[in-house]
C-alpha cells in the first residue's frame, strides 16, 4: 500500500496490519470529523456536508441546499477539477466533510482534496494485484467510501476492507473479507451502522456464494456474517444466517445434484451494491444479487424459488439476525439482481402513513415495500416493453411470467427486454420529498438468452463467465440493418417516477445507454450526467432542462453537493467504463467516440475554470492481417472468445473505448505474439493474465483467427456501423 500526504513531503505510508491481539491506532482527533456518527447520519445535517454516499441513512440523495436553484443553475461553471489516474470506470460519489473531500477511483484508490480549492491533501493506493481484474465482471470500479468518526473506509477489488485516517490517509487497519482463491471482488460502498462496517462483494457470474460481513469500525474484528444462499455441503456456517437458511431457504433449492449446479458454484446471491440502514426501525436492508449459474434449470434443476436470490432481506444490524425478506424475481434466470439502490421514505397510502422502501431493480418493475414486514404494496413497470412478465399478482406478490422467457424450459432462444444489464443498474437514483418523485436513470438494453449449445458452456471453468447459457448468442447477426436497428434501440431515459400512481410524471430521452446517476435538491433541481459527455440539470417538478454543460467525457457516477464558506458546490466524476461499454459491442457503440477522461469536476455559480482541450484522436484505418483458419476454426475461436474474453473485450471483439479493441491491435498479426499474451501471460501486470489453464495453444490460435475475421468484417462495414456513433457534447 502507498499513501501520500500532499501537504508535506511525499512519503510511503506506514502500514498497520491487523493481528488477532494487536492494538489498532485510532484516527486523528478532529472534532468536526468525530461528529459524523449515527445520530448525524440519520439526517445528514444542514447540507454543508455530504457525509455518506446517499447523503444520509435514507439514501434519498436529496440535499436541503437551495443556493443553487431552478432560477440560477444555468450560471454553474467549473470551480476546479482534478485529473485522476486509470482510464477505467469511475463510479464513486464524492463524500465531503468539513470542507474536505474523499473520493475513491478505479483500482480502489482513495484521494482527498480541499473541497473549496481542489488542493490535493493525500492519496492512498492499496496496490491491488492487477491480475485480480480478471475476476471483475464489470470493470475494476469502486463506488465510493464511507466516513465515520474520522475514519474513511474503502473496499478493494481483491477483497480487503481498509480503514484510513481521514486527516492523513494513513492505514489504520485492513482485513481480508474474501478467500483469495474465490471469484469475489469488492466494488461497492461500505456502510457504517452502530460502530460496525458492513460490506458485501460481487462475482456471481464466475461462481460465488454470497454473504455480507460486519466488522468493528475501530478494530476490524468481525462481528457477524450472513450468507444469502444455503451451504452447498448442507452444513451450518456458524453464522447469523444459519437458522433462516435451515428453516426457510434450503428447501427452495433442488436437492438433486446436477453437473454445474449450485453445489459447485455456491449459488450466487452476492450483495455487491445496496446495503441500507433504517434508523427508524433499526433494520439493515440487503439487495441480493443473481443466481449462479444464471440458468435456473442447471442451477437448481428447474426447481424452487432459490432464496435469497434477487431479494430484499432485512436484518438486525447488531447481530445479523434475519427479520424478513421479499423476493422480487423468484427462480431468477436472467441476472435480474436486486442489488440496485434502495431508498427509504414515508408515504401516505390508503389513508395510512407507511414507512416504505423504494426499489427499481434490473427486472424493470418499481417496487414499493412496507419496511415493517416486507409486504409488497405495489409493483409497476418503469420502462416500456418488458418481455419477461406482464405484471405482479398482488395477492401472492409473485410476477406473472411470460412462459417464453423460461429459455431453460423451452430450449429456445429468448429475446429479452430488459437484458442482464437491466432496466436500471447500479447508477444512483434519487427521491425529492417536495415533488414525491423518484428520479431513475433507466435504460433500454435488449439481450438474448439460450441454454448451452456447446459442452464448454455448461462446464465450470476457473476463468471466464460461468452462467450456464450460450454465450455465443452475444454475437449479433452480421446483417447490417439488424445491427443498426439494435444499436438504435439501445438508449437511455431519465424517468421521474411517481410511486403513488405507479407511473412516470415526466421523462427525458437519451441517445445512449449507461448514463449517470441522479441527485436532487430542495432548489427544485435534478442533476444527471450522460454517456455523451454532458452534465445536466432539470427542474425537479417539470423536467425542464435548465443546464447542459460539456464535460468532455462520459458521466457514470452520481453527484454530490455541499457548502463551504457560504458557497454551494456540485461534484462528480467523469470517465467511461463499467460493464456496459465492455460487454455491449456494437449495441453500445453510440457513445464510443466520446473520450475516456478520468476526472473529478466541481461546479459552483460563476465558476470560470476551463477544461484543457481534448486532443483529437487519429482516425483508425482498418488494415487487418490476412485471414487464416478454416470456418470451423473461426467458429470454435468465437465460442471460446465469448466464454473467456467477452467480459473485457466485448462480444464480437468490439471495443468501446475503455480496454483495447483487439480488432485494431497489432498483436493479432503474429501468432507468437498472440500466444505470448494469451497463453504465456506476459501482460499479467496490466491485468491480462494467462489463459493457459482453460485454453490450449491451438484454441488460442483459433481465437486469433476469429478476431481477425471480426476485423475484416469491421473493415468491410465500417462506414455503416460507425454512422450512428456520436461524439461528446459541444
Amino acid at each position: 500500500m502507498t499513501n501520500k500526504l500532499w501537504f508535506a513531503a511525499a512519503f510511503a505510508g506506514a502500514t498497520l496490519l491487523l493481528g488477532s491481539c494487536q492494538k489498532v491506532a485510532g484516527p486523528t482527533d478532529v472534532p468536526a470529523f468525530a461528529k459524523i456518527n449515527g445520530d448525524y447520519l440519520k439526517t445528514g445535517g444542514d447540507g454543508s456536508n455530504w457525509a455518506m454516499t446517499g447523503f444520509n441513512y435514507n439514501e434519498q440523495r436529496h440535499s436541503p441546499l437551495t443556493q443553487i436553484n431552478d432560477s440560477n443553475v444555468q450560471d454553474l461553471g467549473i470551480a476546479w477539477f482534478a485529473d485522476l489516474p486509470d482510464a477505467r470506470g469511475q463510479e464513486a460519489t464524492p463524500v465531503v466533510v468539513d470542507g474536505k473531500m474523499f473520493v475513491s477511483t478505479a483500482w480502489s484508490k482513495v484521494f482527498s482534496y480541499d473541497a473549496k480549492t481542489g488542493k490535493p491533501l493525500w492519496s492512498f493506493d492499496p496496490e491491488v494485484d492487477k491480475s485480480r481484474g480478471v475476476k471483475a465482471c464489470c470493470d475494476v470500479v469502486n463506488r465510493g467510501v464511507a466516513f465515520w468518526k474520522g475514519s474513511v473506509f474503502v473496499g478493494t477489488i481483491d477483497g480487503r476492507l481498509i480503514s484510513l485516517d481521514a486527516t492523513t490517509g494513513k492505514q489504520l487497519w485492513s482485513v481480508q473479507t474474501l478467500d483469495l482463491k474465490s471469484n469475489g471482488t469488492i466494488t461497492g460502498v461500505p456502510r457504517v451502522v452502530k460502530d460496525k462496517v458492513v460490506i458485501g462483494f460481487g462475482g456471481a457470474e464466475f461462481g460465488a456464494r454470497g454473504y455480507v460481513t460486519a466488522y468493528d469500525a475501530a478494530t476490524g474484528k468481525q462481528a457477524w456474517r450472513f450468507y444469502t444462499t444455503p451451504n452447498p455441503k448442507g452444513e451450518p456456517d456458524n453464522a447469523a444466517s444459519d437458522k433462516i437458511l435451515k428453516t426457510a431457504a434450503t428447501k427452495t433449492w433442488s436437492s438433486k445434484p446436477k453437473k454445474g449446479d449450485w453445489r459447485e458454484s455456491g449459488g450466487g446471491g452476492t450483495v455487491w451494491d445496496a446495503i441500507v440502514y433504517d434508523a427508524e426501525l433499526d433494520q439493515l436492508y440487503l439487495g441480493v444479487g443473481n443466481g449462479n449459474p444464471w440458468n435456473h434449470g442447471i442451477r437448481s434443476n428447474g426447481e424452487g424459488d432459490n432464496l435469497f436470490l434477487s431479494s430484499i432481506v432485512a436484518l438486525k444490524p447488531d447481530t445479523g439476525e434475519y427479520v424478513w425478506h421479499y423476493q422480487e424475481t423468484p427462480a431468477e434466470s436472467w441476472d435480474y439482481t436486486a442489488t440496485q439502490p434502495i431508498i427509504l421514505a414515508t408515504e401516505t397510502r390508503g389513508g395510512k402513513e407507511r414507512k416504505v422502501l423504494y426499489h427499481a431493480p434490473k427486472n424493470g418493475f418499481f417496487f414499493t415495500i412496507d419496511r415493517l414486514n416486507g409486504k409488497l404494496l405495489s409493483a409497476n413497470p418503469f420502462i416500456d416493453g418488458i418481455t419477461w412478465a406482464t405484471g405482479y399478482d398482488m395477492k401472492t406478490g409473485r410476477p406473472i411470467e411470460n412462459p417464453a422467457a423460461r429459455y431453460e424450459k423451452t430450449g429456445k432462444l429468448y429475446l429479452a427486454n430488459p437484458s442482464a444489464l437491466g432496466a436500471h443498474n447500479w447508477h444512483p437514483m434519487s427521491f425529492n420529498p417536495a415533488t414525491g418523485l423518484v428520479y431513475i436513470p433507466a435504460q433500454y438494453i435488449g439481450g438474448a438468452y439460450m441454454p448451452p449449445v456447446a459442452p464448454n458452456e455448461q462446464e465450470r471453468k476457473a476463468l471466464g463467465f460461468n452462467v450456464g447459457g450460450a454465450m455465443a448468442t452475444a454475437d449479433l447477426p452480421d446483417d447490417i440493418n439488424f445491427v443498426k436497428a439494435v444499436k438504435a434501440a439501445t438508449t437511455g431515459k431519465l424517468v421521474a417516477f411517481d410511486p403513488k400512481t405507479g407511473k412516470a410524471k415526466w421523462t427525458v430521452d437519451h441517445p445512449a445507454s449507461w448514463n449517470g446517476g441522479t441527485m436532487t435538491t430542495a432548489g427544485n433541481l435534478v442533476f444527471q450526467g450522460t454517456a455523451m459527455g454532458e452534465f445536466r440539470a432539470y427542474a425537479a417538478d417539470s423536467g425542464k432542462q435548465l443546464l447542459n454543460l460539456n464535460v468532455q467525457s462520459g458521466v457514470l457516477s452520481g453527484a454530490s453537493t455541499y457548502m463551504v464558506d457560504g458557497e454551494q458546490y456540485v461534484a462528480f466524476l467523469t470517465s467511461k467504463g463499467g460493464a456496459f461499454p465492455l460487454v455491449s459491442g456494437y449495441a453500445g457503440s453510440t457513445s464510443a467516440a466520446v473520450p475516456n477522461i478520468p476526472r473529478l469536476i466541481v461546479l459552483k455559480l460563476g465558476g470560470k475554470t476551463a477544461l484543457p482541450p481534448v486532443p483529437k484522436a487519429p482516425a483508425h484505418v482498418w488494415a487487418p492481417p490476412a485471414q487464416f483458419g478454416t470456418p470451423a476454426d473461426i467458429a470454435a475461436g468465437g465460442s471460446n472468445f465469448q466464454r473467456y474474453c467477452l467480459v473485457c473485450h466485448g462480444p464480437g471483439a468490439v471495443g468501446n473505448g475503455v480496454l483495447p479493441d483487439l480488432r485494431k491491435s497489432g498483436v493479432i498479426a503474429d501468432a507468437a505474439t498472440w500466444k505470448s499474451v494469451v497463453i504465456d501471460g506476459i501482460l499479467k501486470g496490466n491485468g491480462m493474465v494467462s489463459f493457459s489453464s482453460v485454453l490450449t495453444a491451438k484454441e488460442a490460435e483459433q481465437m486469433r483467427a476469429y478476431v481477425v475475421s471480426r476485423a475484416h468484417y469491421a473493415k468491410a462495414n465500417d462506414a455503416a456501423l460507425s454512422g450512428g456513433a456520436k461524439k461528446a457534447a459541444k
